[in-house]
């Protein structure tokens, strides 16, 4: 018997013709272009443009009356562009890490709340840890979320947990915004994060931040393994070979961003 398909929503998939019309269209279009284009009744256009408008995927020009790509779109697709960037850039020094530490390393940024990995490289061996590249983690029980909470305001560190929660995993997750305080605070006195079995038992994670120069979190790195491999008596080495890679990732984003300033200059 053949597979169902899964339908697609009538709506949206006309709202996204618009959108690549636009794309197509140099100037931008008016509506009664969009209606020919688009072989639709005019009201149903009419009404996905002011929906697309009012949530500044698109602008209308007062002048032309031609519709054009808002902020929001812009905002998107450079948030996605710099995600892609900085995980191709990180990636010969994520595996250099793996091949001195022989543990899962893994880039992550904060997205909406969450830490979310874009990144992910593994040591040659059978075990594997369970993440994946796109996996949303919590802030609170991860290396990568404390480190990249750590050095946030205390007001944002306080609506994340307002809308998130502080879900308890084990008895070693932390699930009070007392001691959640005093973590951040410690992550920022010794420079490194610990998920100290908080998320999954048997397991070990330590993270840094990557800082931009607002002292804002760019993204966080950090090394996972089992309670054997990450213990008391090389975390703090651990933590050091992750600031270092922090420092070159860095440091290489930054040579990018001035080679595509000049180029833009120049251009």
């Amino acid at each position: 018997m053949a597979a169902i398909k899964t339908q697609t929503v009538p709506a949206l998939d006309r709202a996204l013709s618009i959108l690549e019309m636009l794309a197509q269209s140099r100037a931008g279009l008016t509506l009664p272009e969009l209606v020919e284009q688009s072989q639709l009744p005019r009201s149903s256009v009419h009404y996905l443009l002011v929906t697309l408008e009012r949530r500044g995927y698109i602008c209308r020009n007062e002048r032309t009356s031609r519709y054009l790509f808002g902020t929001k779109l812009l905002s998107l697709a450079n948030h996605a562009l710099g995600r892609l960037h900085l995980r191709q850039l990180a990636g010969p020094f994520l595996q250099d890490l793996v091949t001195r530490t022989q543990l899962t390393a893994h880039l992550g940024i904060l997205d909406q709340g969450q830490a979310i990995v874009i990144a992910k490289c593994e040591p040659l061996h059978e075990r594997r840890v369970t993440t994946w590249v796109g996996r949303r983690m919590d802030v609170h029980c991860t290396a990568l979320g404390k480190a990249l909470i750590a050095h946030l305001p205390d007001t944002l560190v306080q609506r994340i947990v307002r809308d998130h929660g502080l879900m308890r995993h084990n008895e070693n997750t932390i699930h009070s915004q007392r001691r959640l305080k005093e973590e951040v605070h410690r992550v920022v006195a010794m420079g490194y994060a610990l998920d100290d079995e908080e998320e999954e038992l048997g397991s070990r994670c330590v993270g840094v931040a990557m800082l931009g120069a607002d002292r804002r979190p760019v993204a966080a790195l950090s090394l996972a393994g089992t309670t054997a491999e990450i213990t008391s008596h090389n975390v703090t080495e651990l933590a050091a070979a992750l600031r270092q890679t922090a420092s070159l990732i860095g440091e290489a984003l930054g040579a990018a961003e001035q080679d595509a300033g000049k180029l833009r200059y120049t251009a």
